[in-house]
């Protein structure tokens, strides 16, 4: 009996050890150890999910061409140096993007964002473009979008005045530029925020500006300032943006958070649309970390825009421990399938020390709930004395779901990928969810004094329908918030009755939150 009951005990104990680890279920992948990687991205090509190109500070550009399983680096050069801050897209035609900060050899540090590419999934790269030369003003913290039925490459980012300086005139702003010819040349950069931070790369510096596309080709964009969240948008590819920055949030504490044991750690926001066909198409979401719990509980948190930005929800608390414990470094992805979010961060709800894990979060009903999920195998213990950059990141397509992060290990950084499944999250694989309505275009279009608008609700929904500016401002509201059945519609619009001049607008429908667009056009 005691050969047999000891290895059934094992297998047991085997089975709870796997079990209890929970991490067995998304593999972990190395995806680079040398030359000290940190502050890594991530990029998947959705037009062929086995692609995958990675980067790190400071000067490393890896490429996978199974999903993700095995990794290789490759080297790369570039006429006006590299330093750090690497960010990677891709377009439409599947070619990868590589932008990062310069350090000419002539030249100003940090004087300008480059853009280098790949037509080969990441095996080599071109010696690149630039944009944002100012003289010696310093360009910094940038971040790329496509829009996917144009091919437009947007990328926006901080600009100093001067680097560190406290003198009060010096300013930090975001600035936009845009490439409509593949990354070959960039046009002038234009300045996006209304309101300027300082020059001390501390919270009241306007930084952070990550960019996203939405489903009529608008850019959003959001930053963090001066212990709050701003938000711009445009509605016409980059040419004209907002009178005025929108208030999302408060980040209390600012951006830049002391956490024991990293060297710095930013609460930057991200912002993404979710361009699925699912129920919350249209969706503007943005994630941070604050520390409005104190600067011994950071959190995650999400806020959630269903016009266009002109409106936000209140945050949503994306981690889902116990109060008191640390999560950081948080970066969010939208899946365009299926219209799932996902999150990843640090994470150190299971220890009383410094020993971090990796988490992440997955949000299936448009950031109203949240299941979080451990994703990496074991924890590790970092130290200021090295440097992590200043973000995770993470990429999803089509239920392809790759996360990057650095780990230290016997004072060695590396950088790691997990293969999430999942259909290990939940019981059942997520499907590209259907509209609850449809919306036809208006017709006539252009028009003198009236058009009318066709949608059909495929159940009883709350409906708002909205005359909006191209600056974001509701002009008018023919239904107000009205609970409709199932069936068809025929709305009818007298802009006279409003007393719209000619000119361009936007008709915006909201059906139990989701939102679709149409541009509308009266003449004179």
């Amino acid at each position: 009996m005691k050969h047999s009951i000891y290895p059934l005990l094992l297998g047991v104990l085997a089975i709870g050890a796997y079990l209890n680890k929970g991490l067995a279920q998304h593999p972990n992948v190395l995806v680079g150890a040398d030359f000290s990687p940190n502050e890594p991205a991530i990029c998947i090509n959705p037009n062929n999910t086995q692609e995958l190109v990675a980067a790190a500070n400071l000067n490393n550009l890896y490429y996978s061409h199974d999903g993700g399983a095995s990794w290789t680096r490759t080297p790369v050069t570039c006429p006006w140096g590299i330093w750090g801050d690497p960010v990677i897209g891709v377009d439409t035609s599947g070619a990868f993007y590589y932008l990062h900060l310069s350090n000419p050899p002539s030249g100003n540090w940090i004087d300008r964002i480059i853009a280098q590419k790949s037509t080969d999934g990441g095996v080599s790269w071109s010696g690149g473009s630039y944009t944002g030369l100012n003289g010696a003003k310093a360009q910094d913290k940038h971040w790329i979008a496509v829009d996917r039925q144009t091919n437009a490459i947007y990328v926006t980012w901080t600009q100093f005045d001067n680097y560190g300086s406290a003198s009060p005139a010096d300013s930090s702003l975001i600035l936009f530029s845009k490439s409509m010819d593949a990354g070959e040349s960039w046009s002038n950069p234009i300045r996006i925020s209304q309101q300027a931070g300082n020059c001390l790369d501390d919270d009241d510096t306007a930084e952070g500006a990550v960019p996203c596309v939405g489903p009529n080709g608008e850019i959003y964009v959001a930053w963090a300032n001066q212990d709050k969240l701003w938000f711009d948008r445009s509605l016409d590819g980059g040419e004209t943006w907002l009178d005025e920055d929108t208030f999302i949030a408060e980040q209390a504490g600012g951006w830049n958070h002391y956490i024991p044991g990293i060297y710095r750690a930013n609460g930057l926001p991200v912002t993404a649309c979710d361009l699925s066909n699912g129920p919350y198409h249209g969706a503007v979401y943005v994630n941070w970390a604050d520390q409005r719990n104190g600067q011994s509980d950071t959190d995650i948190w999400l806020a959630k825009s269903t016009d266009g930005g002109i409106t936000w929800s209140e945050a949503r608390r994306v981690n889902d421990d116990a109060p008191g414990k640390q999560q950081f470094f948080t970066w969010m992805a939208v899946d365009q399938v299926t219209g799932w979010l996902w999150f990843v961060f640090y994470d150190r709800r299971n220890y009383p020390d410094n020993r971090t894990d990796v988490y992440m979060a997955v949000s299936a009903d448009g950031g109203e709930t949240f299941t979080n999920f451990q994703v990496s195998e074991s924890p590790f213990l970092p130290s200021e004395n090295y440097f992590f950059g200043d973000y995770t990141n993470i990429t999803a397509h089509d239920n392809v779901v790759r996360p990057i992060w650095t780990r230290l290990v016997a004072n060695n950084l590396s950088a790691w990928t997990a293969l999430v499944e999942p259909d290990l999250i939940s019981a059942t694989r997520p499907e590209p969810a259907l509209f609850s309505f449809s919306m036809e275009d208006p017709y006539p279009n252009p028009f003198s004094t009236e058009t009318g608008i066709s949608f059909k609700l495929h159940r009883s929904a709350l409906v708002r329908l909205s005359v909006v500016s191209l600056q974001g401002q509701e002009l008018a509201r023919p239904i107000d918030n009205e609970w409709r059945g199932y069936g068809k519609y025929l709305e009818k619009i007298d802009m006279a009755q409003y007393g719209l001049k000619p000119g361009v607008y936007l008709l915006l429908l909201s059906v139990d939150g989701a939102v679709q667009t149409r541009k509308i056009v009266q003449l004179d």
